[in-house]
């Protein structure tokens, strides 16, 4: 795929199923991942592959402790659901930022830098034939998982990049015109 058809016609796919990034196909998306730009050189990106029923598995059970830690009166149906969340792929990259101080590139500036890291993951697995879905909310934030990816107070999950092949068609979008988010000054 060249570039100027990734770039404009790349998408999400929300439901994803096997076979998910071989490992040609995975050392490529991690160099992407590490090409990105990174003032000061600090490359603050960690990312956490799981993959296998056994670690998605493993990674749902942390999304419940977490959501039962955040609210001790959580229905069983949503410490559940908060399980399944992994294993709607079958893989699941947890992307942190992991900061470092310093003088002159700033936290957010080290989070913005892991962030295109994920942009880069998710181009290269879309231009590989495979799909993918950048997910956040509050599991990035909770403690919890936070502890257990032994995050630093200061240190961020950026979120999780979902990966596999997609399943069913691209969704039928209608294309936006740029020319509304641009401005002259």
């Amino acid at each position: 795929m060249d570039a100027l058809t990734l770039l404009t016609s790349r998408y999400s796919s929300p439901r994803l199923t096997e076979p998910a990034p071989s490992a040609e196909a995975m050392a490529l998306i991690k160099r992407a991942a590490v090409q990105v730009p990174d003032h000061g050189a600090l490359r603050p990106w960690r990312f956490v592959v799981v993959q296998g029923r056994e670690a998605l598995v493993r990674l749902g059970d942390i999304f419940a402790e977490a959501a039962i830690e955040e609210d001790p009166t959580i229905s069983l149906e949503l410490q559940e659901r908060a399980r399944q969340l992994p294993l709607r792929a079958p893989m699941v990259i947890v992307c942190i930022a992991k900061i470092t101080d310093h003088p002159k590139v700033p936290a957010a500036e080290q989070v913005q830098s892991t962030a295109c890291a994920v942009m880069a993951m998710q181009q290269m697995a879309f231009a590989l034939g495979y799909g993918g879905i950048w997910r956040t909310g509050a599991y990035t934030q909770y403690d919890y998982v936070k502890q257990a990816f032994e995050l630093a107070a200061d240190d961020e999950i950026v979120g999780f990049l979902y990966l596999g092949t997609p399943n069913g068609q691209a969704p039928n979008r209608t294309p936006l015109d740029a020319d509304n988010f641009f401005s002259a000054f």
